[in-house]
């Protein structure tokens, strides 16, 4: 699949995440998909991100940054939302954090069979500890 198209795919992958149109989630989404080197399959997946939206109610997905090639798609994604409770272990209650994620993405005939993903937790823990 030539760059291009991957990213224009990423984009309406993260157009859905946004949207929470979680019926057309496996049009991006493999069935076998891993997740930090776990396989949690569409479902799975799909239960993760419905679960951060229940926590996080004003949850967004911003793309800061994004690289594509022909198979891989590299992204940081920009967040500034207020968690419910707990969040990364950390206490936030409804505190509005702003941080990032690194993502990157491996796509097989044109959905994600796997992804790997780094929060910076840190940004999280300077905000709350102001």
């Amino acid at each position: 699949m030539r760059a291009r198209r991957l990213e224009e795919l990423y984009r309406g992958y993260i157009d859905c995440l946004n949207a929470q149109d979680w019926d057309r989630l496996g049009d991006y989404v493999g069935d076998d998909v891993h997740y930090n080197g776990k396989h949690v399959g569409l479902s799975g997946y799909r239960a993760m991100l419905e679960r951060d939206y229940r926590e996080i109610p004003d949850l967004r997905f911003d793309i800061d940054l994004l690289v594509a090639n022909e198979t891989h798609v590299a992204s940081v994604l920009a967040f500034d939302c207020s968690p419910k409770g707990e969040f990364l272990g950390l206490a936030v209650n409804g505190r509005k954090v702003a941080f990032s994620e690194n993502v990157f993405y491996e796509f097989r005939d044109g959905k994600i069979v796997n992804v790997r993903s780094l929060l910076d937790k840190l940004a999280v823990e300077a905000q709350i500890a102001r």
